[in-house]
């Protein structure tokens, strides 16, 4: 004869079995932590090929700007 103990003789039971809306939440919050690391692992890759373009390359001169000047403009009598 089988000995029974706590394990053979009752089969385990689950307090609460997943429901349906709790295994879809389940499924896109896995999905939405999934995109979140991709996108910032493309933003470090990005942000690390810009900063070194920008190391790489001389800065531009700026221009002055032109100031206008107040006798420059005309009047005309009608």
């Amino acid at each position: 004869m089988v000995k029974l103990t706590k394990t053979t003789a009752f089969k385990p039971h689950n307090s609460k079995p997943e429901m349906q809306i709790d295994k879809t939440s389940r499924i896109v919050k896995e999905m939405s932590e999934h995109d979140a690391a991709e996108r910032k692992i493309k933003n470090d890759r990005l942000r690390n090929a810009r900063l070194e373009r920008e190391a790489h390359t001389p800065p531009e001169p700026t221009a002055k700007a032109k100031r206008k000047t107040g006798a420059s403009k005309t009047v005309q009598k009608p």
